[in-house]
């Protein structure tokens, strides 16, 4: 029991009730804003199928005249439109990665509550506009779908680095390893309820998808304007200091009077500290001249094209690779961000205990290199595969999940810029948006590979392995 009433101990000395609704708030708003971009990848198939032309034939009457669905019709068929549907992955992964860039550096000199509250409320209505409008008004249209990709990956880009940095501002680093570990799992969650979410309401329609997870985090937007805190100063409590370990080995046995934070009340604070002056930002030459974000950023580019691939793809693999229905592909993809979450908790508390990074990354990174290609092989069984997919986002979403949140959050707040927390916002946007536009060179390639004529879906994860290893 005494390691148990140690870590009891130490959480309730370090953190407040605010801690708790920072880390529920920022853990659910990114989760939402992941779940509305899980939709776009979870519809392909649906969605594909509704641009092109639907012939009679002996299971299907004619339900409209052949002249509408020309009318309507974008592609010739399905195969056609995969290449543009990796286009418009491609076309919303660089106006992310762009977005990334420029809100990193806002975030630092802005208020980051509004400008998450703003992101999630323009990010819904983007989504609602092209799954549920679009549909509801017979809107067919390439240029259409590409404006609408870009301004998706614009608002959406506004997210990670706002909730990661309001982490970092109330949890410490290396301390928090377990912290910064089980709330990596985010985007893995929203995952989840994402895909969930299409497979519950696609018989009735893409667009109610949408409908739901853009409603959802609409919401979000609105109880985090109201409600979070980006700041431990702004309620009069101190920033975390990261050099306090996890591995103290202070014993159970504390006097009644230690104080806890946790028993404090608003009367309680010392409120000079709200009104202290916010430091200055660094500059985006600044931050990424800072040790650590290039290498981690260009390592990010090419794990994140791994990762983003299996995300926006892995639904679609399924039913092409094995002809399992689009609602049971979706539910199988969960297996890989249950990976994922497992993976970024269990290397977020190693890596802590360790004091490094890097090792726990390479490790994992290794074994992934065979996890790919045994999923490359699986057979068509739903159960097996499901268990091959949870043991390769086990080994590449933990560390994409570690490098994006965990790491990002050290490197924004290492010793050379003690003090200025104000590099967080713009160290996140880089490191995420370099990967971001790696990520993107992969949803071109994927489908490029895939259908060459003496290619398959083996080279496809031939080169995610090649990525792997870079």
């Amino acid at each position: 029991m005494a390691p148990i009433c140690h870590t009891w101990r130490q959480l309730k000395s370090k953190y407040s009730i605010y801690h708790v609704f920072v880390f529920l708030l920022t853990f659910l708003s990114y989760a939402s804003i992941s779940a509305t971009r899980k939709t776009f990848s979870n519809v392909k198939t649906t969605i594909s199928s509704e641009w092109t032309p639907k012939f009679c034939n002996a299971t299907e009457s004619c339900l409209r005249p052949h002249t509408i669905w020309m009318d309507r019709r974008l592609f010739d068929s399905i195969g056609d439109a995969e290449p543009f549907l990796g286009w418009l992955d491609s076309i919303l992964l660089i106006s992310y990665a762009l977005g990334l860039y420029i809100s990193g550096v806002i975030g630092d000199r802005f208020d980051m509550r509004k400008m998450l509250s703003l992101g999630m409320c323009l990010s819904a209505v983007v989504a609602f506009v092209f799954g549920c409008l679009t549909e509801w008004v017979h809107l067919y249209s390439k240029p259409f779908y590409i404006t609408m990709y870009v301004l998706f990956g614009l608002t959406q880009s506004m997210g990670w680095p706002c909730v990661v940095a309001i982490m970092g501002n109330w949890f410490g680093k290396l301390s928090q390893g377990l912290v910064w570990g089980v709330w990596s799992a985010c985007p893995s969650i929203g995952n989840i309820i994402g895909a969930l979410v299409v497979a519950q309401v696609l018989d009735y329609g893409y667009e109610y998808a949408f409908l739901v997870t853009s409603t959802i985090l609409f919401a979000g937007g609105i109880i985090n304007f109201f409600a979070l805190v980006p700041s431990p100063k702004e309620v009069g409590l101190t920033e975390p200091d990261d050099e306090d370990g996890e591995g103290d080995d202070d014993v159970c046995e504390t006097s009644d009077d230690t104080p806890s934070t946790l028993a404090q009340t608003d009367n309680d604070l010392p409120m000079q500290a709200v009104t202290q002056t916010r430091p200055p930002a660094i500059s985006f030459f600044q931050a990424v001249c800072l040790p650590g974000v290039i290498p981690y950023s260009l390592s990010y580019a090419c794990l994140k094209m791994v990762n983003q691939s299996l995300f926006f793809w892995l639904p679609f693999y399924l039913h092409s690779q094995y002809g399992w229905k689009e609602t049971v592909a979706d539910e199988i993809s969960i297996y890989y961000d249950v990976g994922g979450m497992i993976g970024g908790m269990v290397s977020g508390y190693v890596s802590a205990k360790m004091k490094k990074r890097a090792p726990t990354m390479v490790t994992m990174l290794l074994l992934a290199l065979p996890s790919l290609w045994v999923y490359s092989v699986s057979p068509n069984n739903k159960t097996t595969n499901a268990a091959l997919m949870t043991v390769a986002g086990f080994f590449i979403g933990g560390p994409a999940n570690l490098i994006s949140s965990a790491i990002s959050a050290d490197l924004g707040r290492q010793d050379l810029i003690k003090g200025n927390s104000e590099a967080l916002s713009t160290v996140i946007g880089i490191v995420d948006g370099t990967g971001s536009v790696g990520a993107s060179v992969g949803q071109i390639v994927v489908p490029l590979l895939h259908r060459q004529q003496h290619l398959d879906w083996q080279w496809v994860f031939y080169f995610f392995m090649l990525m792997t290893v870079f």
